[in-house]
């Protein structure tokens, strides 16, 4: 469990749930409270009951639930009182290769579509407290503290450096609508990293199948691929899905009344915006990657049937260039007393002749209708 109070420029880590219900423990800024799925099971009563002070309400059963859930897909959902989101993030965060387990992964092909597996996050946005649910490893949780215990570190001038340096502010983050889509932000960055690395993969897969010098033999690798991209598209989909109603959410939202209020707002706009751009990034990448292994498969096959075909018209070619002569040995053959050439002493060199002479015009005919030419 870790607690944090951001407070302007100032952030605060603290390690109990009870001080944070005290009356006035909370009377400038904003709560994060960040649990593992165990920890906000084992929790629960105090996590309400800081909610309850603070906020003047408390989770819903169904919520709660919906934040225990490891199978949870991403969704939206909220009430008067608070929003909740639900975003799937990769199992490894930040393009890290996962632990070695001691079973194999059930999971077949390459490790790095091992990797395509998520697990759920979930977050309850109130006025004043953001609650996040992470998995075990709490990886995205971590590394965002990390940067946000930094960005809060003052530097020699005074100056407070900016947690990210593509934000319009070099603040730390205004609320804690703002807190959740700046640690959404990083989630989605994981998968723009993986992408890097199914390129190369399905890169190299698709030289080898259209490559006529080798065989092609990890076909049930190449289907463990497209099943992983399949389900990784679905994924983005319910993210994207979930951005979008989040949107849609704040758009219905009555105007702020002052001029900081309406700032706020425009900022989370715009970080929500970037989010939804960032995840159909994901998903044209991974439908395109769908494309090109579909592409690749039939160019494959396309590749062996014209191989096959240029194996049928050498034969053919062949068979037609022995044929004739067959049939000149066929007819000396023959058990007739009295054929032309077979009683002279030059006739066998006069047959030989013919039959090599009809052979290289043969040859020289489908020489120059490209018959015997190789496809490139």
């Amino acid at each position: 469990m870790r607690i944090f109070k951001i407070d302007g420029t100032q952030v605060t880590e603290h390690d109990a749930l009870a001080p944070m219900a005290a009356p006035g423990a909370c009377e400038r800024g904003y709560l994060w409270l960040s649990l593992t799925r165990e920890e906000f099971q084992a929790s629960l009563p105090q996590v309400q009951e800081v909610l309850q002070s603070l906020c003047g309400t408390l989770l819903l059963d169904l919520h709660v639930s919906d934040l225990l859930n490891d199978q949870l897909p991403s969704r939206f959902d909220y009430t008067s009182q608070y929003d909740l989101l639900v975003f799937r993030r990769l199992a490894a965060a930040n393009g890290k290769e996962p632990a070695p387990q001691a079973a194999p992964s059930p999971r077949g092909g390459p490790p790095v579509l091992r990797r395509v597996d998520t697990r759920p996050v979930g977050f309850a946005v109130f006025d004043r407290v953001l609650l996040s649910v992470h998995p075990e490893d709490g990886s995205v949780r971590d590394t965002f503290a990390a940067k946000l215990l930094a960005a809060a570190v003052p530097d020699g001038r005074g100056a407070v450096p900016a947690l990210d340096v593509r934000a319009v502010s070099a603040r730390l983050p205004s609320g804690p609508a703002d807190l959740m889509l700046r640690v959404i932000n990083q989630i989605v960055d994981a998968y723009l990293d993986l992408r890097r690395e199914l390129t190369r993969q399905l890169d190299h897969w698709q030289a080898e199948l259209i490559d006529p010098h080798s065989r092609f033999t990890n076909w049930s690798a190449l289907m463990d691929s497209r099943q992983s991209l399949y389900h990784l598209d679905e994924i983005c989909e319910d993210q994207r899905a979930a951005i979008q109603d989040w949107i849609d959410s704040l758009e219905t939202l009555p105007a702020p009344a002052g001029a900081g209020e309406q700032r706020e707002r425009e900022l989370i706009m715009v970080r929500s915006r970037d989010v939804l751009e960032h995840i159909e990034r994901v998903v044209h990448h991974v439908r395109r990657l769908e494309q090109n292994a579909e592409t690749a498969v039939q160019m494959h096959f396309s590749v062996q049937g014209h191989r096959a075909n240029d194996i049928m018209r050498v034969l053919t070619v062949l068979t037609a260039v022995f044929l004739p002569l067959n049939l000149i040995a066929g007819i000396f053959g023959m058990n007739f007393e009295f054929i032309p050439l077979v009683h002279k002493a030059d006739g066998f060199w006069i047959a030989m002749g013919s039959m090599g002479a009809i052979a290289i015009a043969l040859v020289l005919i489908f020489w120059r209708k490209r018959y015997l030419a190789r496809t490139r």
